[in-house]
């Protein structure tokens, strides 16, 4: 990986560092990185579970980087091949088997939050956390999927609230509105997010990306169709090394231990 984009391993779990503190801009060249490393995450079997973080302990994302997109539109094609590109990656976060945490903290503006929104887990700082999308100040929509991802994540009233009005919420308040799973003092935030990482990456790697297939795309469908992926889950984990190691732990009263890569 280049400067803007560092990847750090610690067993099955990878976290990916936005190089660009304090205020970690969603930079062309991070971006163009994201792009290229997401697929290659989603699709390794020695990572259970991705941590999305900013460099150092002051922000998550203060958003794009502005004064780059006109540079970024001419190297794309144009503007809306540039936007094209944020949403393929986001996509693909959102679709990814395997669980995404995003690690909120200080500013988590415009992209610094649409990101986290496609991710699977958020979890925030209680303290010093500033989320939200101020497109409104710019006179423009938030154009990385904010409105709808934050709507589906928080409720219309909510989501209004905070977009027309340009409100920044806190850690404990993205918590109260349903934002973010868990909310952590600062100083512990990293250490618990990778603690949870752990234990998202321990899981049975098949009924994960099962579960993850069914509540994402399930979303989207009707019930009956939603159904149907489940069901189709169902029938692929049947028979599994990890199942028939869960029963046989329930069985002898013990806990299981699966082997995620399986």
């Amino acid at each position: 990986m280049g400067d803007t984009l560092i990847i750090e391993r610690d067993s099955r779990v990878a976290t990916v560092v936005n190089n660009d503190a304090p205020r970690n801009r969603l930079s062309l060249e991070f971006m163009d990185e994201l792009e290229k490393v997401v697929p290659q995450l989603n699709e390794d079997d020695s990572v259970g579970a991705v941590v999305l973080r900013g460099a150092g302990s002051e922000h998550f994302s203060v958003g794009m980087n502005l004064k780059q997109i006109g540079e970024g539109s001419q190297k794309k094609g144009n503007f809306s091949a540039l936007l094209d590109q944020r949403l393929r990656v986001i996509r693909a976060i959102e679709r990814a088997p395997k669980p995404w945490i995003a690690t909120l903290y200080g500013y988590c503006l415009g992209g610094g939050l649409e990101m986290p929104l496609g991710c699977h887990f958020r979890v925030a700082a209680e303290e010093g956390a500033k989320i939200g999308l101020p497109e409104m100040d710019l006179g423009g929509v938030p154009a990385w999927g904010g409105t709808a991802r934050l709507t589906k994540a928080v409720g219309r009233a909510n989501a209004l609230d905070m977009i027309l009005c340009n409100k920044m919420v806190s850690g404990p308040e993205a918590f109260r509105i349903g934002l973010v799973q868990y909310v952590w003092p600062i100083e512990e935030l990293f250490d618990r997010t990778h603690a949870l990482a752990t234990k998202l990456a321990a899981q049975p790697s098949l009924a994960v990306a099962g579960v993850l297939d069914c509540v994402v795309r399930g979303e989207e469908l009707s019930l009956a169709e939603a159904l149907m992926i489940e069901r189709e889950w169902v029938e692929r984990t049947s028979g599994s090394p990890d199942q028939a190691e869960g029963i046989r732990a329930f069985l002898e009263k013990r806990k299981p231990v699966f082997h995620p890569e399986s």
